[in-house]
């Protein structure tokens, strides 16, 4: 069986919540998956997964949040050649840069040679209630995917 990881950056708790629905629709896939917030582990744990998943929030108009800073950075020490990959993360729209921490952080992982899913998932602020099964089916569908690949 799979073993997912899904990491996440939460201040006010708006993707902290995107990552539980996430990690609900990769149980509810029989799967095993840790969810884990990027202050509690490193970037080399994602290495342990059979994939992973990362959430970050949007910080100002388009920067990455403090507390991400070190788990992106570190990525740069990791060849995630053949690793599968999703990002996801919480916004704000009044900004130009919705979202931009997603966009960066997917850039980043393709740079290390991750295989990242072209969708990416954007919430501003918190799910609403239509929205919480989006999230459920996004990872559902990551590791559908990742079954037709093995």
């Amino acid at each position: 069986m799979a073993k997912w990881l899904v990491a996440f950056a939460s201040m006010t708790g708006n993707t902290e919540e995107i990552a539980e629905l996430i990690a609900e629709g990769i149980t509810q896939s029989g799967h095993e998956v840790d969810l884990k917030s990027v202050t509690d582990c490193n970037a080399a744990d994602v290495l342990d997964y059979d994939g992973f998943m990362i959430g970050v929030y949007t910080w100002g108009d388009g920067e990455l949040p403090d507390e991400f800073l070190d788990f992106y950075e570190e990525l740069d020490e990791l060849d995630l050649s053949g690793r599968r990959a999703a990002v996801f993360g919480s916004g704000d729209t009044s900004y130009e840069q919705f979202c931009k921490a997603v966009d960066l952080t997917a850039e980043k992982l393709q740079e290390r040679g991750a295989e990242v899913s072209p969708e990416t998932l954007k919430i501003e602020y918190s799910p609403l209630e239509q929205e919480k099964e989006t999230c459920r089916d996004f990872g559902i569908r990551f590791v559908a995917a990742g079954e037709k690949v093995s």
